[in-house]
């Protein structure tokens, strides 16, 4: 059986063309006709993470999904925070890491409320018996006509879930982890590339390559490390959830290597950060774009 280290040629590795489909908001995996990658047949692990607990946000579908489950077969213990309505994917993500052989635990709840952040870091604390890796993955966008077209209530919505939480969550973190730790948060090619139509998203996403840089150098010197993770065109259920038809069938476009990424294909790149093999990475940006030129 092939896996991530099974040499393939980039280009055909998987389909070119993804049918255009759409699903309502925040959509679920099964509602998917073309069912993103996650890893589930194919990441091996080699022990890169023992011992190490993990929460992740956003863990249960897509880029967080396949963290999580990369992360526990790699020997980390998970903790995934999702949304309410997203309680199906967030089960199917801990029965993933489960089936690894590690503790898996989903959290419901919204990442807008500075108390729930809060708690879910006591939570994964609690049943994890410490904290050693946070990823901030959740994130939120829905395509507008401009900036015309972005509400109060939006904007608010981006920035809350997108930057707001990011802030809460490594606030409430700090104090439970020590040398060695690592924070790692998704950033996007928006922040460097941005789409008018993606307007407040990609600001969102601007600030957190920022913060990742600021707080690198803040937390140097107790041993934390902080990167980011920039994604190009990944295909997870978002992407039809938050943008009309002909924006689905456009969106990896640009990209040099001919199709959009999958899951899979990122989660490498946060186990490497996450991983001792990364210890003198800090305050710095891995991009998985397929070849999306970036500054």
């Amino acid at each position: 059986m092939s896996t991530q280290h099974t040499q393939t040629d980039p280009t055909t590795q998987y389909a070119t063309d993804i049918p255009v489909e759409q699903v309502d908001h925040p959509g679920l995996t099964e509602d998917l006709r073309t069912r993103p990658d996650h890893g589930e047949q194919t990441y091996r692990g080699s022990g890169r993470l023992e011992g190490k607990r993990a929460l992740i946000t956003g863990g249960d579908s897509g880029i967080g999904r396949a963290v999580a489950l990369a992360f526990a077969r790699e020997g980390a213990d998970v903790l995934v925070v999702h949304l309410p309505e997203e309680e199906q994917d967030g089960q199917e993500t801990v029965r993933l890491v489960r089936e690894a052989g590690r503790k898996g635990v989903a959290v419901a709840g919204d990442l807008r409320s500075r108390e729930f952040c809060t708690a879910v870091v006591e939570q994964a604390v609690s049943e994890l018996g410490g904290l050693d890796v946070l990823v901030n993955n959740a994130a939120y966008q829905m395509v507008q006509d401009g900036i015309g077209g972005i509400s109060a209530d939006q904007l608010e919505r981006v920035f809350a879930t997108n930057v707001f939480a990011l802030f809460w969550l490594c606030q409430a973190a700090l104090p439970h982890l020590g040398p060695g730790a690592s924070i790692i948060n998704t950033s996007s090619v928006q922040a460097y590339q941005p789409d008018p139509g993606l307007m407040d998203y990609a600001a969102s996403k601007a600030a957190i390559v920022n913060i990742t840089k600021s707080l690198a150098q803040e937390l140097a010197p107790k041993g934390i490390r902080v990167n980011t993770v920039a994604p190009g065109p990944i295909w997870t259920p978002l992407i039809p959830a938050t943008m009309p038809a002909d924006r689905v069938e456009e969106f990896s476009d640009l990209v040099p290597l001919g199709r959009a990424g999958q899951p899979a294909e990122v989660a490498p790149a946060y186990v490497y950060l996450a991983s001792q093999e990364s210890s003198f990475v800090t305050g710095e940006r891995i991009g998985v774009h397929g070849g999306m030129p970036l500054p």
